[in-house]
């Protein structure tokens, strides 16, 4: 991983190269002068407007280590706030995949040991991205050695990608979880370490929302916490139900609330209220098998169900505002494995083991539809890249 000051010299030398050759005589930028010489070009009026707009591209880029800084981000005006976080999130956003795996295999298979079990070679720890002009798979970045790649919770949050937590093996050979958490910068193409987690966890699931980072549960774990990017600062939140989410659950977050499915009863949903700091139990549905992925689209969280017996998978939607059940639909598919989904437009996107991809149609009729073959397991997500390193496929390995 690279150091603090590799990092600045290649920041500035991208920046530079953005703005022309005259940018090369402007003061190099940082975290620590880029408030003056933004104060400095609004008081130059026109004459500064490249400057203002060199700076503030800065802080985009750059935008977690601003939010970070009090006496920075909160000398921002509130429009300069909004801006550079639009700015950062101003690319088109891209189904991506990353390489992982999980500590058990999905299907319930306990056969194989921790220790036994393989760490992934460097070829198997590709972030890939779909090309949107050519359907193609782009390696987006590689995850560092220092990342768990085997049990850890990914999700990306203001065009970040996050993985915490995760099983680490050791030089005996002996495997324990991780309390670390990374973060991926794509714009600028580098990884950091952030706060790591107050209780080291595995198998954890990693949601967004509303500007927060959760930990949810974990192997053997009931505990969450949150983490305030502004004040990188983690700290515990209510706990999950006990007896309920030992081993395996689903999770993600629709209209500003935390959903939670699967577990010991894989039938339990579970909604947790962030104003009230409380978890309260949602309708049961009809389906009493384990939940292979859980995502929201609008009001509506939908839960993917696979049923090897029927070869086929089943889709339950869960409306969050008059808390019902709706009527679901089933889908023939030929040995059916576990997948991860993730929210893109109109389309749910699932990436199984396989590595085939499925497109299914957020409407009032679902359309399934074989699509272009994934080259990454079970991590979709969902960076925004800028448009010209999308037209030079110039996204580069760590």
């Amino acid at each position: 991983m690279e150091t603090a000051e590799e990092k600045q010299t290649d920041v500035t030398g991208e920046l530079c190269s953005r703005c022309g050759p005259e940018a090369a005589e402007t003061p190099q930028i940082s975290a620590e002068n880029c408030f003056e010489l933004l104060t400095k070009a609004k008081r130059e009026g026109a004459a500064g407007d490249q400057n203002r707009d060199r700076v503030l591209r800065y802080m985009s880029d750059h935008y977690l280590q601003v939010l970070r800084n009090p006496a920075l981000f909160g000398r921002l005006t509130a429009g300069e706030r909004e801006l550079i976080l639009t700015l950062r999130m101003g690319g088109g956003k891209v189904l991506a995949v990353a390489e992982t795996s999980e500590v058990l295999e999905r299907g319930g298979s306990r056969d194989r040991v921790r220790s036994q079990s393989p760490q992934p070679e460097p070829s198997q720890r590709r972030v890939f991205y779909l090309h949107p002009d050519t359907q193609g798979w782009e390696v987006l970045t590689v995850l560092p050695e220092e990342v768990p790649a085997k049990g850890s919770g990914m999700c990306t949050m203001y065009n970040y990608l996050f993985v915490a937590g995760g099983l680490r093996t050791h030089g005996d050979g002996r495997s324990k979880a991780s309390d670390r958490v990374f973060c991926f910068n794509p714009l600028t193409g580098l990884w950091t370490q952030i706060r790591p987690l107050t209780q080291a966890r595995c198998q954890l699931r990693l949601v967004s929302m509303d500007g927060f980072l959760y930990a949810v549960g974990g192997e053997c774990l009931f505990t969450v916490e949150r983490y305030d990017p502004r004040a990188d600062r983690w700290s515990h939140v209510a706990p999950l139900p006990k007896g309920s989410f030992a081993v395996a659950h689903e999770a993600t977050s629709c209209g500003g609330e935390l959903f939670v499915s699967g577990g010991s009863l894989f039938y339990r949903l579970l909604r947790y209220d962030s104003r009230r700091n409380e978890w309260e139990e949602c309708p049961f549905n009809e389906s009493r098998r384990r939940s292979t992925d859980m995502v929201a689209h609008q009001s509506l969280v939908y839960r993917f169900d696979v049923d090897r017996e029927r070869a086929a998978v089943s889709v339950f939607r869960y409306n969050t505002v008059v808390k019902v059940w709706l009527a679901g639909a089933s889908f023939p598919l030929e040995n059916p494995q576990p997948f991860r989904c993730a929210v893109l437009g109109d389309r749910i996107y699932c990436v199984n083991r396989s590595h085939a991809l499925l497109t299914l149609m957020v409407a009032r009729h679902f359309l399934l539809r074989l699509s272009a073959g994934s080259r990454g397991r079970c991590r979709p997500l969902l960076p925004a890249l800028p448009s010209p390193t999308m037209q030079s496929h110039a996204w580069s390995s760590v």
